[in-house]
């Protein structure tokens, strides 16, 4: 029998491999288990109405004891924001840099999770000690501040996670990537490097975040009227640019959408956005104001139909409106999967008149937070990694980061592009591909955690697609005979008032079936509605080409 060792490294994703979001890294070592992001992601099209989507952590809860924390690179929501709901099954401190960590204690005061959580700042300079696992950090460049990179030094050697990271030589809060330390890092011997791939399609580099203020600054001056902008509530250096912007140009700022007020509010308390006295001012203080000196700043650049610029584009916001000559910037460009949202909704401010810039390329208001391809391969020279695991982005983009590191020496047989659940094992030098450890998605629907699953979604897809018969009958308990029905209500199918002929029929057919039961002893009701259900199948679909959801109800008296 093979001796346990207790040294061996298991590295494996919960989350965040082959697909956008919902980010979780494990590395565990014997009994110590450390865990890297813990992000959601949202709901594909179709999800039906699923509100998130977190990652299963099947493994985490079956190995609780051995968990000593979790980790935070950054603070998007595709890596906070499962937070609450693992928090609430797996009670174990979490680490995160001031600003993260301030945005992490939003969510957790509105789950009822603060006072039970325990919460640690670190820095790019801190060490921690988790079990066994030593672990440092590295400052990077992201699209917020206080981004970090995580090293996990283990009996085998150097775990690197770089988090989401791009290399912005002129970055607008003048925080430098530590390049230095990554290459230290490096020099001192690199086991496994797992590397951000989400523009590991994109040649050449990542435009700095600076372009963008300029950009904005332009726009601004040029704008006769009120300037809306929309972009993500966490892209923090974009709003500061927003706000600079503003003051250049004279213009006052209101802030729409809830998630964008929590945002602002948390970073200027905690310094890192600064705020002229007296710019900021309330939704309703914007009518009293010549338009020229008005700036909205607001959720929706992914065309979110409930979010702030959604209901501003269909006039349905309560607080503010588009008006004919006004700009609006979308400084963002859309999710994979969300390409056809956005463009309604650009579609929906040019109806109201707007003038409307969005996207990047030659608009110059949006740049990515990730690194391109020049990119990558430095992190990938700097670390010199012995073995290598494409992260983030979907599967095609780790693919094209896997080619990059072969074009940098790094030897095919040392790069590993795994699924989610996939375990890469690390024991004496030498990884493998070792099985698979249980995970998958957690859907979200309002207070219901896991409750829904592919059954309900297909239910859901179902009434969605041709509706729902519903069926009742009324029996009496002792002679089995129909006391009232059946009974024929619609919904989504057909409008009964103009088809009245078809549900007569189909009434008629119900009672025809229930007919055949007369006198027997049915004990089992499922029986008959399995009849009843099967009759009225095979009628609509000759009748009408389209397949109903059938429930059958049966009451005794």
């Amino acid at each position: 029998m093979a001796k346990y060792n207790k040294n061996k490294v298991s590295i494996f994703a919960l989350g965040g491999v082959g697909e956008i979001g919902k980010n979780m890294y494990v590395v565990q070592c014997g009994d110590d288990i450390v865990v890297i992001d813990a992000g959601l992601k949202f709901p594909e099209e179709e999800m039906l109405g699923i509100d998130i989507v977190i990652p299963d952590i099947t493994y985490l809860l079956d190995n609780k004891d051995k968990v000593r924390g979790i980790v935070i690179t950054h603070g998007h929501e595709d890596h906070i924001g499962g937070l609450p709901y693992v928090l609430k099954q797996l009670n174990v401190p979490i680490y995160a840099t001031r600003l993260t960590l301030g945005l992490i204690e939003g969510k957790l005061r509105e789950h009822g999770l603060l006072n039970d959580t325990k919460r640690y700042t670190i820095h790019a300079d801190s060490e921690i000690r988790l079990g066994k696992l030593d672990i440092t950090f590295f400052k990077t460049n992201h699209s917020i501040p206080d981004s970090v990179g995580v090293c996990v030094d283990t009996p085998e050697g150097v775990i690197v996670h770089t988090g989401d990271f791009k290399f912005d030589h002129t970055p607008v809060n003048n925080q430098y990537a530590d390049l230095q330390r990554m290459a230290a890092i490096g020099e001192r011997g690199v086991l496994c490097l797992l590397s951000d791939s989400t523009n590991a399609e994109r040649p050449g580099f990542t435009p700095s975040e600076a372009l963008v203020g300029r950009a904005l600054k332009e726009v601004f001056h040029k704008a006769d009227q009120r300037v809306i902008v929309a972009t993500f509530a966490s892209n923090i250096h974009r709003i500061q640019q927003v706000i600079d912007a503003a003051e250049e140009t004279g213009r006052k700022l209101t802030v729409i959408g809830r998630s964008m007020e929590n945002v602002v509010n948390i970073s200027e308390e905690l310094g890192y956005l600064k705020i002229p006295k007296g710019m900021l001012i309330e939704p309703e203080a914007v009518h009293s104001l010549p338009a020229n000196r008005v700036v909205i700043l607001s959720t929706g650049s992914q065309g979110e139909p409930m979010s702030a610029l959604s209901k501003m584009a269909r006039n349905t916001h309560k607080r503010a409106e588009v008006l004919p000559g006004d700009t609006v910037i979308i400084a963002a460009t859309p999710i994979p999967g969300n390409e056809k949202y956005v463009g309604r909704i650009v579609d929906d401010l040019y109806r109201l008149g707007a003038n409307v810039i969005h996207g990047g390329g030659s608009s110059g208001v949006h740049v990515s937070g990730h690194g391109s391809q020049e990119e990558l391969k430095l992190m990938l020279n700097l670390m010199k990694p012995q073995y290598f695991m494409p992260v983030h982005g979907e599967y095609r983009m780790q693919r094209n980061h896997a080619r990059l590191a072969e074009a940098v020496g790094i030897e095919p047989g040392n790069i590993f592009i795994c699924d989610i659940g996939d375990v890469v094992e690390i024991e004496n030098g030498e990884a493998r591909k070792a099985g698979k450890v249980p995970t998958g998605n957690v859907l979200i629907d309002g207070l219901g955690v896991g409750d829904v699953g592919n059954i309900v979604l297909r239910d859901r897809k179902l009434l969605s697609q041709d509706g729902i018969l519903v069926v009742v009958v009324t029996l009496n308990k002792e002679t089995r005979a129909v006391l009232s029905g059946p009974d024929i209500i619609s919904r989504g199918f057909v409008y009964v008032r103009e088809s009245e002929p078809l549900m007569d029929e189909a009434t008629k057919l119900v009672a025809a079936t229930l007919s055949k039961f007369n006198g027997e002893q049915v004990v089992e009701w499922s029986f008959m509605k399995n009849q009843i259900r099967d009759a009225l199948n095979k009628f609509l679909y000759e009748q009408t080409r389209r397949r109903p959801m059938i429930l059958p109800i049966i009451m005794e008296v």
